[in-house]
């Protein structure tokens, strides 16, 4: 899966899920831009660790639920970088409440960053893409909670559903060019959301995986790894879940 030549943006890059496939892609011969919010210090640290092991890494702070730093974050990589090539939009928040609580800035907030962020980033890098022609490739990270929905989650669930919904619209839009767009719908993967659920909250959430375990960061990278390599060409706009068996849970 050599992606030597390629340049990657990953959005929420530094920590979880987007730290892992940040090195991924290094480690399959990606240069990388590490977008990050407010995580500073582990960007820096994970741009130091994929430059050991011979690839170009630069981190660069931005807000992608603002259009205008959107633009910025793109603009910079490719000055930075050379060129665009792999976008993998992962950045993303959580605000949770059941509905009947739901403060309207929780939900703006979510949609904002999980959604529009989204739509943000591929809108200013949609032409730096094209310009790789069928070496482009798009892989947003979605949710099952996109798929199946989750209590407390009203507004979490519902970006990450607009996510799957955008990603197909692109994945038309862009399949003349040769440029895929495909998502990854992660269930319950260790990482620091996870580490804050009660014992018994991960008991329950066992009972409906399958494979009766929690996912780790790698299952995804090495799936986003895949998919933005060449073996992946003659695929778009596809969502692939990566939950130990949990949306087909009850079917």
């Amino acid at each position: 899966m050599s992606l030597e030549g390629k340049v990657a943006l990953v959005t929420g890059g530094a920590v979880g899920i987007g730290r892992a496939i940040a090195l991924e892609l290094a480690k399959n011969g990606a240069d990388v831009a590490v977008n990050y919010r407010s995580s500073a210090d582990q960007a820096l640290s994970l741009v130091e660790e994929i430059k050991a092991l011979g690839r170009n890494a630069v981190a660069i702070q931005a807000d992608i639920s603002n259009f205008d730093s959107a633009k910025t974050l793109v603009d910079e990589t490719v000055k930075k970088l050379g060129s665009l090539t792999i976008l993998v939009n992962n950045a993303g928040i959580t605000d949770d409440g059941l509905l009947l609580r739901m403060k309207e800035e929780s939900f703006d907030n979510v949609i904002n960053t999980n959604l529009k962020g989204v739509f943000n980033v591929c809108r200013h890098a949609s032409r730096p893409l094209m310009k790789a022609k069928e070496d482009a490739r798009i892989i947003n990270i979605s949710s099952i909670s996109g798929l199946r929905g989750n209590v407390g989650q009203a507004n979490y669930s519902s970006a990450k559903a607009g996510v799957i919904g955008f990603t197909k619209t692109i994945a038309r839009e862009f399949a003349a060019r040769g440029l895929t767009a495909n998502v990854i719908a992660p269930g319950f993967i260790q990482t620091k959301m996870t580490d804050v659920l009660s014992d018994e909250i991960k008991e329950q959430i066992l009972t409906q995986i399958p494979l009766n375990k929690l996912g780790e960061v790698e299952d995804i990278a090495h799936l986003a790894a895949f998919l933005a390599s060449p073996k992946a060409k003659y695929i778009t706009g596809q969502v692939l879940s990566v939950d130990g068996g949990m949306s087909i849970w009850e079917e």
